[in-house]
């Protein structure tokens, strides 16, 4: 029986960290430069950035990634904690992992004292929304966005 482990990223963890990034970015059909990918890890290592990342270890193995990013609101005193990216391999999928993930994100956002967590993720990502019915509320909001070059 393997040992599941979620532990916050070290600068020692880049290329474990890689190959997960891209899958999750594969994932979602998002090409993201070599250079903000970069600044990204870069940031995760900062402590006066409010981005945190973990990963999930099976048998030394990293198998899945977590994402966070602390942040203000206009309707609390304290901050929102938005989940921003969650990834677990294609050969890990469906033992916990994701749940895991979503798990260490939660307790580090209620150590910090944050409000609340949310995420997105897209319509058609049935097997994640099976988790995320069991684990979150659906808060009813539909995104819009514009973006800018």
């Amino acid at each position: 029986m393997s040992t599941l482990q979620i532990r916050p990223i070290t600068a020692a963890d880049h290329a474990a960290w890689l190959p997960l990034w891209q899958g999750y970015q594969r994932f979602y059909n998002a090409d993201i430069t070599p250079e903000v990918s970069a600044l990204t890890w870069q940031r995760f290592l900062d402590p006066a950035e409010p981005m945190f990342a973990a990963l999930a270890w099976q048998d030394g193995v990293a198998v899945g990634l977590v994402h966070w990013i602390f942040h203000r609101s206009c309707w609390t005193v304290s901050d929102y904690c938005y989940l921003q990216d969650l990834y677990v391999a294609e050969t890990a999928r469906g033992g916990g992992v994701g749940r895991a993930l979503i798990e260490q994100v939660y307790a580090a956002a209620q150590a910090y004292g944050a409000n609340r967590v949310h995420w997105l993720t897209q319509e058609d990502n049935a097997q994640a929304r099976q988790l995320y019915d069991r684990i979150a509320s659906r808060s009813g909001f539909i995104q819009y966005r514009q973006l800018f070059s």
